[in-house]
């Protein structure tokens, strides 16, 4: 049976982590929300599961995936449990662990990308908030950013194994993503990021090596992949945009 992913339709946002190590292992999956709702998919198959009053074990929101009966939610516990199943986990177990780790962190980054939009309530529009975002997002630009990019790239380089990959001597699905962050940062602040490879080489290496994986490549190029736009966790708002 293929994997079911339920997220969203229309952007990419938190399922995009889920995609990309499904996608670059070749690996069947259903993208349910972007199902034909007479086959029992689209955003009503996501919500049925949601809503359930008889499914045990039922997620708090999306993103989820479904594996038979089991259902998995959150971004970094999905990968965890796909990642060894799709050769995209270190083999040594201990190191699994630290590379659930990394990719909690990882969701660390991605609230406060969310929050330059959004800081001061989810339910209330990006116009609603105008003002405060500004002041979160320098912050977020001059304050976070930095703190977050350094620290990748000082796991890099005290990766025993080299700094080709975040974790061990393979590629991981911390390294995609890595690349993930990276493309979104480059989406949503174009003026911000023009000195990031000069600032972070080890980090956008590991972008720039992902986006040269073959399947990766493919993905990024079909229309699989939802583009970057303003429904999303990356968004690109030039008010917020800043120099580097």
């Amino acid at each position: 049976m293929a994997y079911e992913l339920h997220y969203w339709d229309g952007l990419q946002g938190r399922g995009e982590f889920v995609r990309l190590a499904l996608e670059d292992a070749g690996e069947r999956y259903m993208d349910v929300a972007r199902g034909k709702p007479k086959a029992g998919y689209g955003t009503e198959g996501m919500m049925r599961v949601l809503n359930s009053t008889t499914e045990p074990h039922i997620p708090f929101a999306p993103p989820f995936l479904k594996d038979g009966e089991l259902i998995v939610p959150h971004v970094a516990n999905i990968l965890l449990y796909l990642g060894p199943k799709l050769n995209l986990a270190p083999k040594d177990e201990d190191l699994r662990y630290v590379a659930h780790g990394l990719q909690l962190t990882i969701a660390d980054f991605v609230a406060e990308v969310h929050d330059t939009h959004h800081p001061l309530a989810t339910d209330l529009y990006y116009e609603d908030q105008k003002d405060a975002a500004k002041i979160r997002t320098q912050s977020f630009l001059e304050k976070r950013v930095p703190k977050f990019m350094s620290y990748f790239e000082r796991v890099l380089k005290q990766n025993p194994h080299g700094d080709k990959q975040m974790i061990g001597d393979t590629t991981t699905y911390v390294d995609l993503s890595i690349f993930q962050i990276v493309d979104g940062l480059h989406y949503a602040f174009p003026r911000a990021m023009k000195k990031f490879g000069a600032q972070y080489p080890r980090v956008a290496a590991i972008h720039d090596a992902v986006l040269k994986r073959p399947k990766i490549a493919a993905y990024v190029d079909s229309d699989r992949r939802i583009p970057f736009n303003e429904s999303g966790i990356f968004r690109h708002y030039p008010e917020l945009d800043q120099d580097a």
